[in-house]
């Protein structure tokens, strides 16, 4: 019998109403190594994917500024959803949390904003760290991606 909350088909959970989501491996967090250009989905110490990733235009360091193209370590969380991105499909980053807002403002400046782990736009397509900040995969793995990630989920990012 099929019931109204959704029908599993193919590997993907279609659920009437809703966002996909992701039936299989636990995602538990995302680990992202800068340096490596790299992103690994987990399901607490079981890699499930890796990514390769490009960053900020200026990626050494962590963010601390509007404009200063670098991509923010440390511990954040997926914060939203964006099924209508300009950058295809994307995923929020907590960036800037407290500590980000009260660097920032001991200098007098902004921290920034709007970091996200999101598709690729064809004129971009082979630059290497083109964003002012964020996290970008090709459009198909975002394809692959978006619908694994729920709000909330932690995202590690190392140097």
């Amino acid at each position: 019998m099929i019931s109204r909350r959704g029908v599993v088909l193919g590997g993907v959970a279609l659920v009437s109403g809703c966002q996909q989501t992701y039936p299989g491996e636990n995602l538990t967090h995302i680990q992202v190594f800068k340096s490596r250009r790299l992103m690994q989905f987990m399901d607490s110490e079981l890699l499930i994917k890796n990514y390769d990733i490009e960053l900020g235009f200026a990626p050494e360091g962590h963010k601390q500024f509007r404009g200063d193209g670098k991509t923010p370590e440390g511990i954040y969380r997926i914060n939203r959803k964006n099924p209508d991105s300009r950058f295809h499909l994307s995923l929020g980053v907590s960036y800037p949390n407290v500590e980000d807002w009260k660097y920032a403002r001991s200098k007098g400046r902004h921290p920034g904003g709007d970091i996200f782990i999101h598709g690729t736009p064809d004129f971009y397509a082979g630059e290497k760290d083109w964003t002012w900040g964020c996290i970008a995969v090709t459009n198909q793995e975002m394809d692959e991606i978006y619908p694994m990630v729920r709000q909330g989920l932690p995202i590690v990012v190392y140097p």
